[in-house]
């Protein structure tokens, strides 16, 4: 793995002229419009991951309902019928939802319009795979104004907004995807994205791994056009170091997962907030007094037991590292094994990055009406497929809720079989997904448009420079006032006035 700083070597990031002129007008980015325009919304936002609409807002078409999206034959009112959707009637709703989502965007936005005269993706030919929401959305759209094509599937079966899929279809992005795909309709829906006549993808954002995973085993010579990844999650940046350190990584890659902006403010804050949005909107639950045991304590777990703590709930952490350990004890938590809990408590929330962390043995002793749930990318943290056997019965009580029943009665709740909770039983806060996106639109830029020679097929983190950027366009938000150094206080420190102002090796 390579670290980029910008202020040394040949691989040194340089900011163009756009970026520069970007900074230093960021106070406009704060400016929203007056206007949202004269449709209300006929719904809360807080209702568009569920497929149940009240009768005066619904827009799902009750009769295709079960019909596969695949089955259908579907066009856009530009008479394009390359992309595959729930249902392309509901575009109109999905609009609505991007434009909330832009106004919590405001640095995407102001990107999308300082660069797109440049048009630094001009040529680029981007093929994605991640949640497909509102946010994301804003994202696709911001890339494609500043000049890049793009095609779209999701990273995850339940995490897809229908309506915004919709959306993005109905204004011209082939998207291929729907809430509850299986897993056949999953990887067919990548594959569309991926193997289309007269069309190679130059770039890859992943969130997972599993479309760069895909292209390597399907259609390998395709990386010999494609000029670099960018991946967000734990899960595909652990799996773009495997392939490095085999000598199997064609191409540079991007790891965003572990830049400042992502790891710091998406994974620590979006989960303080939406893990408790998340189990709410599922089980109507009281988490005053309740005992819950949280596996992990990196940025993801701390954001869910500093919020579960805050709520009155007792917090025990599981961890495997000792400086992660020790950072629960001294926040207040019991560090404990799971089998030494699991009889006991009442929610169990994974967040790890790692398989098996929840076995069949600990679902068996688990108490009466115990909730299970995972925070971390991948499913396969708790062990979904050994209940899938003759003696448990699965039992739908609503969307991503199902009861497991033991032959002696005893049931647990099983939250969204075991994929990411927020992302699919809920919503997660615009303005973090608005630094990640932002994060990751910069990063692409990068790497397309890097010299021949400054990326090698390696692993890379982010300039601190760039982390420092993205974080200076989020400030006009709140109406934050940074202090400047002086030319002594500069020189004195041994840093440029303008950053970086924190070395690589910095641990925030």
């Amino acid at each position: 793995m390579e670290q980029l700083d910008g202020n040394e070597g040949t691989s040194a990031f340089h900011m163009p002229e756009w970026m520069i002129q970007f900074a230093d007008q960021k106070q406009e980015f704060n400016k929203r419009p007056t206007k949202i325009g004269r449709r209300s919304l006929s719904r809360s936002i807080s209702q568009s991951s569920t497929d149940s609409y009240s009768s005066a807002a619904s827009y799902t078409d009750s009769s295709d309902d079960e019909t596969s999206p695949r089955d259908k034959q579907q066009k856009n009112s530009k008479g394009s019928s390359d992309f595959c959707v729930k249902n392309i009637k509901q575009a109109e709703f999905g609009r609505r939802e991007i434009e909330i989502a832009e106004q919590e965007m405001p640095a995407l936005m102001a990107l999308r319009k300082r660069a797109q005269g440049e048009k630094p993706l001009a040529g680029a030919k981007i093929v994605g795979c991640t949640h497909i929401t509102a946010q994301t959305a804003v994202l696709m759209e911001t890339l494609g104004a500043l000049g890049a094509q793009c095609r779209w599937a999701a990273c995850n079966i339940y995490s897809t907004l229908n309506e915004v899929a919709a959306a993005l279809a109905e204004s011209g992005f082939p998207v291929f995807a729907w809430k509850g795909e299986s897993e056949d309709d999953f990887w067919w829906c990548i594959d569309r994205c991926v193997n289309v006549e007269g069309w190679q993808p130059n770039m890859i954002l992943d969130d997972g791994g599993d479309l760069t995973h895909w292209i390597y085993k399907k259609y390998p010579n395709m990386f010999k056009k494609i000029k670099g990844i960018v991946e967000e999650s734990v899960t595909g940046v652990h799996r773009l170091y495997q392939l490095s350190k085999a000598g199997k990584l064609c191409v540079p890659a991007m790891n965003v997962n572990d830049s400042v902006t992502k790891q710091k403010f998406d994974n620590l804050y979006c989960c303080r907030e939406s893990i408790l949005d998340g189990l709410k909107r599922t089980t109507d639950m009281m988490f005053g007094g309740k005992q819950v045991v949280v596996c992990g304590y990196g940025e993801v777990g701390k954001g869910c037991c500093a919020a579960l703590k805050a709520m009155g709930s007792i917090v025990y952490v599981t961890e495997i590292d000792p400086i992660c350990a020790l950072q629960a004890c001294m926040d207040g938590f019991r560090l404990v094994k799971l089998n030494e809990v699991i009889r006991q408590v009442d929610i169990v929330i994974t967040c790890t990055g790692n398989k098996n962390v929840v076995t069949r043995e600990h679902l068996d002793r688990m108490k009466n009406s115990c909730i299970v749930c995972n925070m971390g990318h991948s499913n396969t943290e708790i062990d979904v497929a050994s209940l899938r056997t003759p003696e448990l019965t699965w039992e739908r009580v609503r969307s991503q809720v199902d009861h497991v029943i033991w032959p002696d009665g005893k049931r647990i709740v099983l939250l969204a079989e075991g994929r990411l909770l927020n992302l699919s039983c809920s919503t997660v806060p615009t303005f973090v997904l608005s630094i990640t996106a932002t994060t990751q639109a910069l990063a692409l830029i990068e790497l397309y448009n890097a010299p021949e020679g400054r990326y090698k097929q390696d692993v890379y983190l982010l300039p601190k420079k760039m982390d420092e950027y993205v974080a200076s366009l989020h400030l006009p938000t709140f109406d934050a006032h940074l202090t400047e150094l002086t030319d002594e206080q500069a020189k004195y420190l041994g840093l440029n006035k303008n950053g970086p102002f924190k070395p690589n090796y910095y641990r925030y």
